[in-house]
This record gives structure tokens, sequence and C-alpha cells, in this order.
């Protein structure tokens, strides 16, 4: 093998920067070739693409975002679109590619490899924390932390206010992200799209809770979970207390990544690399109980990862 190239697709997430890195260095230790396709898939299909070298890549590990930059790109869910991709790669002499990104960028590079024949390695990176076969993903922590410290800071208000406040964050068809900001948060309540829930009942006890001597509330939801206009008015129709919403938003993706975001990646693109060299066809990388693993593309976006129930009882025992 001589020369691999790196594409970072789908939505950004910190560290995806400190993986590029370390993708480009590990492949330039092992001798080998580092070509950066820009823009997600789009820019693949249209060979924009620019050669890596050691220097490049200098600075980047505490940055958010990617220096490759990210693009939605609907032509390559088309034959057309895949075929042109694969011409690129076989344009630029490419025998290996890495992508980073999440379950949609890996479903895309797996349908890639079968038109190419390329070897594709997958690099987890998604703030959602919903590709299977791994315990996390690039960026999922920075995102838990930068929601925990906005949270934080609406805490104060809503207790020197004596508020209800639903605070929406990101996690359009999962809840791995709400779920891990409102135990540590210390949120009243989380909502999650893979659990069904009770306005009613929340309602009910949030009244209980003010007889009992409680004087405010954290409502964590993932955007997913509902619409969180109606849930915060529905609230304060049924309870006659003041409640406020914040929606957090992109924040969650930007910023600095983590010292275990920068970790993580550092450890998923030497790997990457490495899987490569291997002889691996078509696998992602993955974190298993503290070890990193080889998993098969396929299963990471064709399989469901399960929500953590053990932490979502523990958050309903600790929010009395």
């Amino acid at each position: 093998m001589h020369r691999i190239a790196v594409v970072t697709a789908g939505g950004d997430a910190p560290g995806m920067n400190a993986a590029i890195r370390s993708i480009v260095r590990s492949a330039i230790h092992e001798r080998l070739e580092v070509i950066g396709f820009e823009r997600g898939y789009a820019g693949l299909i249209a060979g924009q693409a620019r050669m890596m070298m050691a220097r490049s890549v200098s600075g980047i590990i505490n940055l958010g975002g990617t220096i490759l930059k990210t693009h939605r790109c609907e032509e390559m869910k088309t034959p057309q679109g895949l075929r042109k991709a694969a011409d690129v790669l076989r344009k630029f002499k490419i025998e290996g590619l890495i992508v980073i990104g999440g379950d949609g960028t890996f479903r895309g590079a797996s349908r890639l490899h079968e038109v190419s024949g390329v070897p594709i390695v997958g690099v987890p990176a998604t703030i959602d924390n919903d590709v299977a076969g791994t315990d996390t993903t690039i960026g999922f922590d920075t995102a838990v932390n930068t929601a925990l410290s906005a949270i934080d800071k609406i805490r104060d208000t809503a207790t020197s206010h004596e508020r209800i406040f639903v605070v929406e964050v990101m996690g359009r068809r999962r809840g791995f992200l709400a779920l891990e900001v409102g135990l540590a948060g210390g949120a009243e309540e989380i909502l999650v799209p893979e659990i069904e829930f009770d306005l009613d009942a929340i309602c009910e006890r949030l009244k209980m809770a003010r007889e009992e001597g409680k004087t405010s509330e954290i409502i964590v939801m993932a955007e997913g979970a509902g619409n969180s206009r109606r849930i915060a008015d529905y609230i304060a129709e049924k309870t006659g207390f003041q409640v406020r919403l914040t929606v957090l938003g992109h924040i969650q993706r930007g910023g600095p990544p983590t010292a275990k975001s920068r970790i993580l990646a550092c450890q998923f693109g030497y790997e990457a690399v490495k899987l490569l060299l291997g002889g691996v066809e078509k696998a992602a990388v993955g974190i298993r109980d503290g070890r990193i693993v080889s998993v098969d593309l396929d299963y990471t976006w064709k399989e469901t990862k399960e929500l953590d129930m053990r932490l979502y009882r523990l958050a309903q025992v600790l929010s009395a």
C-alpha cells in the first residue's frame, strides 16, 4: 500500500481534527502518502483533494470542527454518485480510504466499497453517539460537557426565579446525549425518543415536588422527543408554574474537544491506519470496555445501539 485518503462527512464533531492529525501522522510514520478530500462526500465526488503532510496537521488537535470541511451529500446516495466517487478514487490512485463520521457516513462508505473495491475503514465521530459497535464516539464527551456547562448556568437562574426550565439538546432519533447530560446535570426529568413519556404524570410529579419544598426543576429533552415549545407550554398550563425553554442548538457541535475526545481520536486514527495496512477490506474502529476494537462496517449502521437503561433508571432514582 502506497497511498491512502481521508474524508470527514456528515455532521461535524469536536475531535475530528485530532483524528485527521492522528491518521496523517500515523500514515506518514508507515511511509504512506495521504490525500485529504475536502467538503465530505461532495468534495470526494468533485475531486477536491490536497496532499496531507505532517506539518499540514500541526496545531489542530485542539480545534473543533474539521479542517477538511464537511457537507451533506444527497448525490452519494445514488448509483451515479457512487460511480463518480469510485472514479475519483481510481484517478488519485487511492489504495485505502478512511472516513470520519457517523452512521450515515458509514452507510455511504459501505456502498462505496461495493462499487469501487477500495478498502475502507470508518472512524466514528458524532455527538449523537449512535454508532453501533462502539461504546462511545469522537465528540460525544465534548458535547456532553458543553451542554452540561450550559445547564449548570441555567440551574442558577432557575433556582433564583423558582422556575422550571425545559432544555432541549441535540438528538433527532436517539437520546444518548440527553440521558448523560440529564444524569450529570441532576435533571428532574429526562425525555428521549426511545422511551414513551406521560406529560400529565410529569406535571403531577412536578406539582408534588413543589408541595414537598422543591422550588425549581430542570427538564432535559432530546430534540427528537417532541416539540419542546409545545411541551414547555403544556407544563406551564397544567402546573401553573413559570416555565422557560432553552434550545442549546449548534453550540453542542463546536468548541475545543475535551481530553477524552482528543485521546479517543488519536487512538481511532492510529488503529484505522493499522487496519488498512493489515489488509482489512471494510471495517470500522471502536472502543469496548476500554479496548480499541475492529467492527464490521455494516454492523455500525445496520444495527441499533441500545440506550443504557441502567443510567436512565439511576437518573430517576436520583431526581427526587
